[in-house]
């Protein structure tokens, strides 16, 4: 294999289909020289098995790669075993303690460390504004771009200390981006003036911390780069800007290039010579062999043709082996298993994370020491997609035990994700054989069948709870007289600090 080959290997990370070791997954990482691997809930089953994955495909390959995993925290937890989940950055941020910050990313670099992980694509840097925002929401620490910087740094210090590189996301700032770029592109209308006022201080304060990586973001923003690219594709914005005029010298990493925003503009081969073009060090391309193969073949044909300089493979690759380099040994820390400290942390930073959206009526309280019923999301819907904790997939049993502790014994109803309408029909009835409703209730601004079953338990519950569990913008569909409470996420630390709350004061 010839040496721009490995060159180009050096720039790559992907992704393997499953949790066990293949034939064809080691073919494709000795044929591409691939020096990154990024690890999805796919890949990962039990620690042991997780463990066996790493150790052999190194082992098959003969040499150590870069290993990576998106690990936020809150609804973005790829290895949910012997690891801690943490509230999401927005109940952490309204929770106000960066000591909270600051031991959440040690604790989860030692957890991380011992299940053999170099980086963690962490933490979300981007500020939200009164733009809704669909995809980052709950991700972000805040609006406030000095509270995103405080507890974005307190957090990257955390890593550090605890022997993890962090990678902070998603550069220049997308909180304030009007779709979700694993699905479609989005354009963002800021300024440069707009950008260095609200969304670029975070990332600056991260590089002045010494954070390893950056990863940049996918729309486009036509007042920074008039040619109108994505920002994945932009040179103004990625070497320019962020290389040059920021003076970032650690490792630029793009976000995959398999999201739909990239797909609906240009085939992957292209996509990856363009993402390398504008200063990317790391190239993600995380879901399927054949673009992987194809980006690899692209890359090569583009430095070999000299339509790429070979000095910035030559810069890249070296910015990519020092980072790999920094560990020595792949597990350290001893076995996989939680940090004893974490548990009772993540739970206060969600039990003082939790906000009154709306006061409710006077009657609430009366109404909870008579009948109960509880409309609860069947959670168990989404554990294919994202990781559910146990306890919470099993929703009528945890529903029982929350409530349980106070000496309520609600009866409870659970419905779709997006509810049907014979569910909504049954939390009607619920509501009117109860004297006091507590609905958990999943982005009614965003489905619109959500938005019924509130509408319909708004009419007809003699008193009612809410217990926004995602984004707070529900808050605005709550009736007068009603209780909004959240904790700005659904993890059970979350939801455990609601029901407290709602049955406590």
């Amino acid at each position: 294999m010839s040496n721009l080959e490995t060159l180009v290997g050096e720039r790559l990370m992907f992704g393997l289909s499953g949790p066990r070791l293949t034939d064809a997954d080691v073919r494709l990482f000795r044929d591409t020289r691939a020096a990154g691997l990024i690890l999805y809930r796919r890949n990962f089953e039990t620690p042991d098995q997780h463990g066996r994955l790493l150790r052999d495909l190194e082992s098959a390959l003969g040499r150590r790669l870069l290993v990576a995993t998106d690990h936020e925290g809150g609804r973005i937890v790829m290895l949910g075993r012997a690891t801690t989940i943490f509230p999401d950055n927005l109940a952490t941020g309204t929770a106000g303690d960066e000591a909270f910050a600051f031991r959440q990313g040690l604790f989860e670099a030692r957890e991380l460390r011992r299940l053999g992980v170099d980086v963690n694509f962490a933490p979300v840097l981007d500020v939200l504004t009164e733009r809704y925002s669909p995809n980052i929401g709950i991700r972000s620490y805040g609006k406030d771009p000095t509270v995103v910087s405080r507890y974005g740094v307190a957090r990257i210090k955390g890593m550090q200390k605890g022997g993890l590189s962090a990678c902070a996301k998603h550069f220049p700032g997308k909180g304030h981006s009007p779709l979700d770029a694993h699905l479609r592109l989005p354009t963002i209308d800021s300024t440069w003036a707009e950008m260095r006022a609200t969304h670029l201080p975070p990332f600056l304060a991260a590089v002045e911390e010494g954070i390893e990586c950056l990863m940049t973001s996918h729309p486009v923003y036509p007042n920074l780069d008039t040619t109108r690219v994505p920002a994945t594709f932009s040179r103004r914005i990625v070497h320019d800007c962020l290389r040059d005029e920021v003076g970032f010298s650690g490792v630029i990493v793009s976000d995959d290039l398999e999201m739909g925003a990239i797909g609906e503009t240009c085939p992957i081969g292209e996509a990856v010579v363009r993402t390398a073009a504008a200063g990317h060090d790391l190239l993600l391309v995380c879901h399927t062999e054949p673009a992987q193969r194809a980006a690899a073949r692209a890359l090569v044909d583009a430095y070999r043709s000299r339509v790429l300089p070979i000095r910035d493979l030559e810069a890249a690759a070296e910015r990519v082996r020092r980072l790999r380099e920094r560990r020595a040994t792949r597990f350290e820390g001893g076995p996989p298993a939680p940090e004893p400290d974490a548990g009772p942390l993540a739970r206060a930073i969600a039990t003082r994370s939790v906000t009154v959206l709306t006061p409710g009526g006077p009657d609430l309280r009366r109404a909870l020491n008579g009948r109960v019923g509880v409309v609860f999301p069947r959670f168990s819907d989404l554990a294919s997609r994202i990781t559910i904790e146990p306890e919470v997939a099993a929703e009528t049993a945890y529903v029982a035990d929350a409530f349980g502790r106070a000496g309520v014994a609600p009866v409870t109803h659970v419905v779709g994700i997006e509810p049907t309408d014979p569910e909504i029909a049954g939390a009607v009835a619920l509501a009117e054989a109860s004297d006091a409703i507590v609905l958990f209730l999943f982005d009614a601004h965003l489905y619109s069948s959500n938005a019924k079953l509130l509408a319909e338990l708004q009419t007809r519950a003699r008193a009612l709870a809410v217990m926004v569990l995602r984004d707070p913008y529900d808050a605005a569909l709550l009736a007068p007289g009603v209780l909004g409470l959240t904790a700005y996420g659904f993890r059970k630390c979350q939801l455990d600090a609601v029901v407290a709350r709602l049955l406590h004061g």
